[in-house]
């Protein structure tokens, strides 16, 4: 999610790797390694900025070496730091089919035929694929959709809505498939 202040998050420092004052990073750029490239990093807390100085990959987070931190105490203070770049350090994007995630957060979402759902809230991943999150302000309900073609078949950021094509619930007769 973007904060109101431009700043987008791009990673999150878990838990220290070893004992020579490495951090596993959870990157939530497209190529994780990029996080290497935006330079010093802001983040969650007043005062603090991490710049890495070299990452590896693992299976599934980085593990960075941060400027500063040499030993296993420093690095456990950090788990947890929220990492952020300036939204206007990220290319434009040209093509109107392409966005970046923070870019649907405050669209409208509708039906194909105009009729509001909400708006976007968040985009969480809980590791099955991106699920768009959207609050119904005037309920106050949230509704969750899997963030897919066929769920999501029309996104236009320049409009300022998307067009979200739910799935059919299945028949509470019907049995479910072996």
């Amino acid at each position: 999610m973007a904060p109101s202040d431009g700043r987008l998050l791009v990673g999150r420092i878990g838990a220290a790797h070893g004992i020579k004052g490495e951090v596993r990073v959870q990157s939530f750029t497209e190529d994780p390694l990029a996080l290497v490239s935006y330079g010093p990093l802001m983040t969650n807390k007043a005062g603090l900025t991490i710049r890495i100085l070299a990452a590896r990959t693992t299976t599934n987070v980085l593990v960075a070496r941060i400027e500063g931190v040499n030993d296993r105490s420093a690095a456990e203070k950090l788990n947890g730091v929220e990492l952020y770049i300036d939204r206007a350090l990220l290319p434009e994007i040209d093509d109107e089919d392409d966005f970046y995630h923070a870019d649907l957060l405050g669209l409208r979402a509708q039906l194909a035929d105009g009729t509001s759902l909400g708006t976007v809230s968040a985009i969480p991943n809980y590791g099955a694929g991106d699920i768009l999150e959207v609050r119904d302000e005037r309920s106050g309900d949230t509704f969750l959709y899997p963030f897919t073609k066929a769920v999501v078949p029309e996104i236009r950021v320049r409009d300022g809505y998307l067009v979200i094509a739910p799935p059919i619930e299945a028949d509470p007769g019907e049995e479910e498939p072996d």
